[in-house]
């Protein structure tokens, strides 16, 4: 059977608690393997025989993590940020992602623990006109989350926390600032080729982590699923300094498979609507999103201090960007990169093309009823659930959302 037959027969019977197929080949077998131990195994999987002759997959690594050897491909874990570039060039499509989805199954099952999904920004539309926020918070629940959490919210507070930083890096000789709180192969380019300019990068948690930390800190003993278009976040949770924060990361492909083993009938269900995200936050998902929203925080904040962003889309354009500035060519002073075309609405696993999803986008974040982080009620509450009174006394005496650089 292929793969994703292999795959789907697999969830069924993680579902309904029915033998797992048996008779495999060796490459069933394999495979099988890496779907029921997916953290054994690194984030992009051969799922056939590889006599590669081309080597394009292993030209398309921008981190040199592929090394093609006696026409097999071999993979260094250390070196892979799970950018997919590789999987999008395998001519033979003999290479693909990391599954989690058999895992997360497993999580939900565990009834000693509640699992509360982090939804990345980039989530609407993903699941068709009837797959709503709403009916998607009741779909969730109704095959065993605890509830579904918006990590738009906290891309809100990230916004305060990098506006803040941006007014005071506009005191410094070169004031100038990158970016920190979104795209993991963006920061994985600044640390490993950029390093000369990786102090203009403010020491921040992407918001999927912060957004991990804090519901782990106000629900002791939670599990976590992020699920998002990417496979890089898959590494990033992984990473030393972060590892806890997720447990496990879909990416709505695997989601979507999950919901079609529930046959989940979006058109069926009642809504459950919570507001969690301003409009700032939503932005994030699409490129000039966060700069965007950082640029009306300032201006909130001080009207004198002025955003000037550059943003770069595409891990080409990211990388001459950076280029740009450490030779002294660029322009502006906030630069914003994503190694997605179109930003995270264009990542490797998303369900609809990029351009339907920037559009919706957009409109969910025109719908937004709080504009600004500053505005955000669901915000302040978690602040004050976390024993802050102010925003401001958070960012300034917490290090949840901090990380060394």
């Amino acid at each position: 059977m292929t793969f994703q037959e292999l795959h789907r027969t697999v969830l069924k019977a993680k579902k309904d608690n029915t033998p797992l197929p048996e008779n495999l080949t060796d490459r069933e077998q394999h495979q099988l393997d890496c779907l029921l131990h997916p953290d054994e195994h690194p984030l992009v999987w051969k799922t056939g025989n590889c006599e590669c002759t081309d080597g394009k997959c292993a030209a398309a690594c921008t981190f040199a993590a592929l090394e093609i050897k006696d026409g097999q491909v071999t993979f260094d874990p250390e070196k892979c940020t799970g950018c997919a570039k590789c999987i999008e060039a395998c001519q033979n499509q003999n290479l693909t992602f990391s599954h989690d989805s058999v895992k997360a199954l497993e999580l939900l099952k565990d009834d000693s623990h509640p699992v509360y999904a982090l939804m990345a920004p980039a989530f609407i539309g993903q699941f068709g006109k009837d797959g709503t926020p709403s009916r998607i918070r009741t779909a969730l629940k109704q095959i065993g989350f605890a509830g579904m959490i918006e990590v738009a919210a906290f891309a809100d507070i990230l916004t305060l926390k990098e506006a803040l930083e941006f007014q005071h890096n506009m005191k410094r000789p070169d004031p100038f600032q990158l970016t920190s709180c979104c795209c993991p192969i963006w920061i994985n380019l600044i640390r490993k080729d950029f390093s000369k300019i990786v102090e203009h990068l403010p020491a921040s948690v992407s918001p999927m982590i912060a957004c991990g930390r804090i519901v782990k800190q106000l629900h002791k003993g939670c599990r976590t699923i992020f699920v998002g278009p990417c496979l890089a976040k898959k590494a990033e949770a992984k990473e030393p300094e972060l590892a806890g924060a997720i447990d496990c990361v879909l990416t709505f492909e695997e989601l979507d498979y999950i919901f079609h083993t529930f046959q989940v009938d979006f058109s069926e269900i009642d809504g459950e609507t919570k507001e969690h995200s301003a409009a700032a936050g939503r932005l994030y998902a699409r490129t000039g999103g966060v700069s965007q929203a950082v640029s009306e925080c300032v201006k909130n904040i001080d009207s004198g201090c002025h955003v000037d962003p550059v943003c770069a889309n595409g891990v080409a354009n990211c990388k001459q960007l950076l280029d740009n500035i450490l030779n002294g060519k660029a322009s502006g002073n906030f630069f914003e990169g994503m190694a997605c075309d179109g930003g995270c609405v264009g990542g490797p696993k998303r369900v609809i093309s990029m351009e339907q999803g920037t559009q919706l986008v957009n409109e969910y974040a025109a719908q937004a009823p709080y504009h600004t982080p500053a505005e955000n009620p669901y915000v302040i509450d978690l602040i004050h659930r976390l024993g802050f009174f102010t925003i401001e006394e958070f960012l300034k005496n917490s290090d949840i959302l901090t990380r060394s650089l």
